[in-house]
């Protein structure tokens, strides 16, 4: 099926039409009512492929969350399980399984989905434990690339750049190669590849190696993208470490957004009534999903906060005076043009009234003194400023035991801009570390110096003056309110991933070839060769399309600096993002702590 541009944007309803065709044809095969077992972790992707409508027209009856012991009681006659391939899972189903009373009629059918590969290993160990030949049908889902908005796309593969750095284990890169080889079946053969970083070579030397044994995925589609760049995270450690100044950055950097959705405290959104002072307030945090479909929120998600208030206040005069129209209809035509406008003034005043409660909410927080101080610092750093000697904010922060995630997110950002910390400056943060935190952090020192995130100074000189020089990564006078370069994003630092991409664009590597020798790993550039026929001509005026892979996850704010490039008016490249997976620096530091557990005895 071929897909096409739309609006301007590449058009990803046909790969979530793919994703849920494949998921109809595996419900078809189990026939009768159903219960579906679902993994936790894969109810939040599954949710923005499928609604649980199209399950149900698939005679889904019911679904439980996969825990040990008995299943639930439900009268159905077949059993899904969909699962991640992780033997913990495996022991889990297996304790499901062995419980379930054979003596009931009738008997119900187990069936297990992959998610998004079968593994020998998980088959292997079921079969151990007896249980393997329980399951009728084995089946795989390859829910690899998931549409988050009209430019996004995630794996939402969470332990992804632990495994690619400190275990070396290449899966979640196979997948992200399998996904592209899907996006290519129903998009086009992407003509040209270039790259930055060990992954980024892994990647595209499987892309090239599938495509040599699968002679027939050579499709006759017109390609959608000109261009794919794929970027190691590890080429860029700064960016997430720093904290996001946009809108939709905050919000996740506060209060976390999983799969476009975030839960906010509760207070802020109770309906005021008259009189009632503060009782009754609601206790259940507020869920509210984020994306573009809420036309509020698509033009502020990408804006730095600073310049949020006043969109704002615009709209709400804006509807209000829309409401004040309702006093002059007189005509019955004009009263019914009214009546008919009213659902669509009204959604767009509930959505106002959300957004300035989420507005609220931050800016409590962006206005405090911590805040600022802890930004001040960031940004000292970033601009190079005393990178090479222990912080005193750092020091005063460890003294007064403030959360780890927030040290370790400082001294991981000195250490990267500093090319690493003089030995003793290391040693003493490990000492603070260690002595106030508690021995069992080691092991997240460790890996947190494996993967480069914090590290002696090895060669004994600092790269990045020449690289933030070269490339542009502080910009002094940055203006928020009506940015001219995606430095806005951090108020004043530009994502260095994302000024690459800008640069290949225009003017080409070629230009920064030094500075790309001095970044990690290997820089390359493929052709893939495309059938007659279907080479692009491109039109006067007609932009490129350029698909950026970040390999070990992407913040929301690199996301608003490349739309901010989309959308400049003579930058001819716009841009869709994909990614192993949507991180803030918090979300990534987590990815990689690990306790040591207090011997048992």
């Amino acid at each position: 099926m071929a897909a096409h541009l739309s609006s301007g944007r590449v058009n990803l309803t046909a790969l979530r039409e793919a994703g849920r065709r494949e998921l109809r044809e595996f419900l078809d095969k189990c026939a009768g009512s159903k219960a579906i077992v679902w993994d936790e972790y894969l109810t939040g992707p599954f949710g923005l492929i499928a609604q649980y409508s199209l399950l149900k027209e698939h005679e889904v009856e019911k679904m439980f969350t996969l825990k040990p012991g008995r299943l639930p009681q439900a009268d159905v006659k077949n059993i899904i399980f969909f699962v991640r391939p992780k033997l913990e899972l495996m022991d889990i189903i297996t304790d499901n399984v062995l419980r379930e009373d054979r003596g009931r009629s009738p008997q119900r059918d187990f069936h297990i989905l992959f998610v998004p590969r079968r593994s020998l290993l998980c088959e292997q160990w079921l079969k151990e434990q007896g249980v393997l030949g329980s399951f009728i049908h084995r089946e795989q889902y390859s829910l690899d690339l998931i549409p988050f908005d009209g430019d996004l796309l995630s794996m939402e593969s969470e332990s992804a750049f632990k495994e690619c750095y400190l275990e070396s284990d290449q899966t979640s890169l196979y997948h992200a190669a399998k996904g592209l080889m899907t996006l290519q079946a129903l998009y086009g053969t992407i003509p040209q590849i270039f790259g930055k970083g060990e992954c980024a070579r892994h990647v595209a030397n499987m892309m090239i190696r599938m495509k040599r044994e699968f002679p027939g995925s050579q499709n006759s589609i017109f390609p959608v993208f000109d261009t794919l760049l794929l970027l190691d995270r590890n080429v860029d450690l700064l960016t997430p470490l720093a904290t996001q100044l946009t809108y939709e950055g905050l919000i996740d950097e506060i209060y976390g957004i999983q799969n476009t959705y975030v839960k906010l405290p509760p207070e802020k959104f109770a309906p005021k009534k008259q009189g009632e002072g503060g009782k009754d307030l609601p206790t259940e945090p507020k869920k509210l999903q984020l994306n573009s479909a809420e036309e509020l929120y698509a033009e502020i998600r990408d804006k730095n906060f600073n310049a949020v208030g006043s969109v704002l206040s615009k709209k709400a005069k804006i509807i209000s005076a829309a409401f004040e129209e309702r006093h002059h209809a007189k005509t019955v035509g004009e009263i019914k043009q009214f009546v008919s406008q009213l659902p669509h003034m009204q959604a767009a005043r509930s959505s106002l009234a959300n957004h300035t409660s989420i507005a609220e909410l931050i800016k409590d927080i962006t206005t405090s003194e911590d805040f600022f101080d802890n930004l001040t610092v960031e940004q000292e750093f970033m601009s190079g400023i005393d990178t090479d000697k222990v912080n005193n904010y750092v020091e005063d922060c460890i003294a007064q035991k403030h959360p780890l995630i927030k040290i370790l997110r400082l001294i991981c950002l000195q250490s990267v801009c500093n090319s690493g910390l003089k030995q003793k400056v290391l040693d003493y943060y490990k000492r603070e570390i260690l002595q106030t935190y508690g021995y069992e952090h080691i092991l997240t020192l460790s890996n947190l110096e494996k993967a480069g995130l914090l590290k002696p100074q090895t060669s004994g000189r600092n790269n990045y003056p020449t690289i933030r020089k070269t490339l542009r990564l502080w910009m002094d006078d940055v203006n928020e309110q009506n940015p001219n370069d995606i430095s806005y994003v951090y108020s004043g630092y530009a994502p260095l991933s994302v000024r690459l991409a800008q640069l290949l664009a225009r003017p080409g590597w070629r230009s920064i070839e030094e500075v790309l020798k001095i970044l990690p790993g290997p820089h390359f550039e493929e052709r893939q060769q495309l059938p007659t026929g279907l080479q692009k001509k491109r039109q006067q005026g007609e932009n490129r399309v350029t698909l950026v892979f970040f390999l070990g996850g992407v913040t929301y704010a690199e996301i608003a600096a490349l739309r901010f490039l989309s959308q400049m008016e003579d930058g001819g490249t716009e841009y869709v993002i994909a990614t192993t997976k949507l991180i803030n620096g918090t979300s990534w530091i987590k990815s990689l702590m690990e306790k040591l557990e207090p011997a048992p005895f």
